[in-house]
């Protein structure tokens, strides 16, 4: 994170922002349900172009953040 708050902070604001929503979020089931090898996660884009994955485990209420990248790279295997 200190990476993208040096090249970039609006991406890191907007980053920080996007945490700060999912996390506080009542229900977390409205984000996209990815498919097939990443189906345990979800996404929420950032900037257009970046996309976060993100993984809730209701039992432990508890949302890991997965990765972010450029969204023609984060689908890859």
């Amino acid at each position: 994170m200190s990476k993208i708050c040096k090249k970039d902070k609006v991406m890191y604001h907007a980053l920080l922002n996007k945490m700060d929503e999912i996390v506080n979020c009542e229900d977390v089931n409205h984000y996209k349900n990815l498919r097939k090898h990443l189906e345990e996660y979800k996404r929420v884009h950032i900037k257009n172009s970046f996309v976060l994955l993100f993984k809730y485990i209701p039992s432990e209420d508890k949302v890991i953040l997965w990765d972010l990248d450029h969204h023609d790279n984060v689908y890859r295997c």
